[in-house]
């Protein structure tokens, strides 16, 4: 194979690796935001059930109030009704009576349902602290993972970035012009390899004669349609089983 065809073949392979590792780089902050929304989702569902949980006691202490207030009411109109002299006096008491019953025990029955309600608040509040929990130790995680991730990219970005100005140094400079150009059309991929007649890149079949020039490597031949510089990899058969005696 023609030398600089290999270095060509070894600089895409180089480039490419680097391009990848910078991708993924620049993919930092979303990942980093994503974890960051993660956490404020599970830290927004805590928060709203403690909200709940206490919008539900306020309100139990407010029951309560009103309830105090028409026992006291109560207690004023038992005490009264010993005092009354006549029987309409005593009618008119017993009916405030009744009345103040009735609200104490309405009121009771909600402070009830208030009670029962905060039980089941009070379970989704140490769920979703239990949740808050869970998430913010895989955020954690995830975070120093993501974090010792972007190290390697950025030692595999310095070390590619050595291999590459080693291989370059070998390189005829029209070759690499060639090379730089066409990486820059086709987003930093100028090399392609030819199968059966075709640029696996492009997917357009090269003409017979062009074909055959790739398939012996011997000089720097571009697609037709991509402009890629083509290279042929020649399919190894595997050695046949042995047979039996």
């Amino acid at each position: 194979m023609n030398a600089d065809i290999q270095r060509l073949i070894e600089l895409q392979r180089l480039d490419s690796t680097a391009l990848d590792a910078r991708r993924r780089v620049a993919d930092e902050p979303a990942r980093l935001q994503s974890l960051d929304e993660r956490l404020d989702a599970a830290r927004h569902h805590s928060a709203s059930a403690h909200e709940r949980l206490s919008a539900n006691q306020a309100a139990r202490r407010e029951i309560e109030k009103q309830v105090a207030v028409h026992q006291s009411r109560l207690s004023k109109f038992r005490d009264q009704l010993m005092s009354v002299k006549t029987n309409i006096e005593y009618q008119a008491m017993q009916k405030e009576i009744e009345y103040a019953e009735t609200e104490v025990k309405a009121l009771e029955d909600q402070v009830l349902e208030r009670m029962l309600e905060a039980d089941e608040l009070a379970a989704e509040v140490k769920r979703t602290e239990g949740e808050l929990t869970s998430v913010q130790q895989t955020v954690d995680v995830d975070r120093r993972a993501l974090a010792a991730e972007v190290a390697e990219l950025q030692q595999v970005i310095e070390r590619v970035s050595i291999e590459r100005t080693s291989v370059i140094g070998d390189l005829d400079p029209k070759v690499l012009a060639t090379f730089e150009a066409v990486a820059r059309r086709r987003h930093g991929v100028a090399v392609a390899l030819a199968s059966q007649g075709i640029c696996t890149i492009c997917h357009v079949r090269l003409r017979p004669q062009v074909f055959n020039t790739v398939r012996r490597n011997e000089e720097i031949v571009q697609c037709d349609s991509c402009q890629r510089i083509l290279y042929f990899a020649p399919t190894v058969v595997p050695d046949a089983a042995p047979t039996a005696p």
